[in-house]
Formats: C-alpha cells, sequence, structure tokens
C-alpha cells in the first residue's frame, strides 16, 4: 500500500498543490460533484499520477468520517490538500460558516486522528481572514479550540452578529487560520504538521465569475493598487504548498502564509484603506 495525498476540493489550487507532492504516491481526489473530482482524475491520471476519486460534503460529520476511512482503507495518509470552499457570491452566511469553517474544523480533526509520522497538510484560507479587524483575546481562542459540534453555537457567530456574506467569509477564513495553529499542537503529538495559506486573487474559473460578476470592479481595483499589480496563479499558490508539505518546511507549523501580491498592505496602509 502507498502513501495517501488527500485532495479536498478539485479545483485549480488543490490540483497544483497535488502535482508537487503526490510523486510515486496514490492520490484520493474528493470532491462534492464526482464529476468535477472525475475532471481533475483524468488531468492528473493523463499526468502520471495513480488516483482514486470519491464525494465528500465536508459540512457533513459522516461524510468526512467516510472520506477518512477511504483513505485509510488505500494506505497511510501522508498528506491533506484542503481546497473545498464556498465563497461570499455563492453562498448565504449560514452556509459559508458551516462549509469554510465548521467543515474546515472536521476535516482537521478527523484526519488528525489518522495522519502518519511525517505528515502534512495545508488548509487554503483567504486574503479575507486578514481584512477582519482584531479580534478579541477570547473570540480567538473560542474558533482555534471550541469543539467541532459546539462551533457554529458561538454567539458571535449568530445570525444577528454575521451581518452579510463577506462578513461570514472573513469569519470563517480567520477561524481556519486559528484552528490550525491550534490543530498544530495535536498534530504535532503525531509527529505531523499543519499550516494555512491565505491566497488574494487567483486565477481560476471561479475568479474568472467573479472578475465579472458585481463585485467584479472592487477586484480589479485590488489587483491595479496592489504591489505585484496583478493576479496570481495557481501554480504559484503550489509552489508554497510543496514547501509546506515537503522536507524543506519541516520546521513550519501551525502557521499561515499570506500571499495577495501586496493587497491586504494596501488595505491597511495604502489606497485601499478603508
Amino acid at each position: 500500500m502507498k502513501n495517501v495525498i488527500v485532495v479536498i476540493g478539485a479545483g485549480s489550487i488543490g490540483q497544483a498543490i497535488a502535482r508537487r507532492v503526490s510523486a510515486g504516491k496514490h492520490v484520493l481526489l474528493a470532491d462534492i460533484r464526482q464529476e468535477n473530482a472525475d475532471a481533475a482524475a483524468q488531468t492528473l491520471s493523463d499526468a502520471g499520477f495513480e488516483v482514486t476519486t470519491t464525494t465528500v460534503d465536508v459540512s457533513s460529520g459522516n461524510s468526512v468520517h467516510a472520506l477518512v476511512e477511504k483513505a485509510t482503507s488505500l494506505g497511510e495518509v501522508f498528506g491533506v490538500i484542503h481546497a473545498a470552499g464556498v465563497s461570499p457570491s455563492q453562498a448565504s452566511p449560514e452556509t459559508i460558516l458551516k462549509v469554510d469553517l465548521y467543515g474546515t474544523a472536521l476535516v482537521l480533526e478527523e484526519f488528525g486522528n489518522v495522519i502518519a509520522q511525517g505528515g502534512s497538510c495545508v488548509v487554503i484560507a483567504s486574503q479575507s481572514g486578514h481584512r477582519l479587524p482584531p479580534l478579541s483575546i477570547e473570540q480567538n481562542k473560542a474558533l482555534a479550540t471550541t469543539p467541532v459540534e459546539e462551533l457554529l453555537k458561538l454567539s458571535f457567530l449568530q445570525p444577528g452578529q454575521v451581518k452579510d456574506s463577506l462578513h461570514a467569509y472573513q469569519l470563517s477564513k480567520r477561524g481556519n487560520s486559528l484552528r490550525v495553529m491550534a490543530e498544530a499542537v495535536r498534530w504535532g503529538k503525531r509527529g505531523a504538521r499543519v499550516n494555512t495559506i491565505s491566497p488574494g486573487i487567483i486565477i481560476t474559473p471561479l475568479a474568472n465569475d467573479e472578475l465579472k460578476g458585481p463585485r467584479g470592479e472592487g477586484y480589479r481595483r485590488m489587483i491595479d493598487v496592489s504591489a505585484a499589480k496583478r493576479a496570481g496563479t495557481p501554480d504559484e499558490v503550489g509552489t508554497v504548498g510543496a514547501l509546506l508539505m515537503g522536507n524543506d518546511g519541516a520546521f513550519i507549523t501551525g502557521s499561515d502564509f499570506l500571499m495577495d501580491g501586496g493587497v491586504t498592505a494596501a488595505y491597511w496602509y495604502g489606497e485601499l484603506a478603508p
């Protein structure tokens, strides 16, 4: 049995990281839609990777547990790339919190129980988590350590407190990086590591839709006033993912890597300042 790399979310970023870390390993590619997983699997198979596909709904405990059982039936889980999620333009605040916040906590808990020694995980968060004003120490700790099944009951995540889908997304992505920091302690006891990457605008089919949609003008302004003056590519995220999951990143765990071409810098201290 080979070491297994689990990819949750069959989009461009998950594939880009998988291509860099999965040579000689078995890739288990999971997506909420089987057709998405199959399309990505075809691309990876044609490039020489051994791939199995399945479906997963990260907002369902039973579904995530079934994914863990599938992964462990194929071999030792050596890597997890969690790139599934919904964006502010795709879903209600309630759905965003369920998928992006609760779903990530669920994935971290379940795979943290089986990750192999020397294994690693990368969670794809977002620059949006860096736009949220500072939370209190108590709120940070609650997002990081509240038991998974109690997470969505936190008072500051209730409908009256979460103003809109963007706010829900920012809270979720801040919560992802805090959760990863706390989980790094538990994963460390198994000799494994876990980190987040917070990308900015990365050109994917979803980003292209956003750029053409009602929020497109804001996205284009972010790009125009950033230091990089361009959007990023999935391959650039893949390079950082490979660092974090490989031997060169063996001293990195519980960390969040913001890679947004300088958009957040422009938001807090430059032309995008609110």
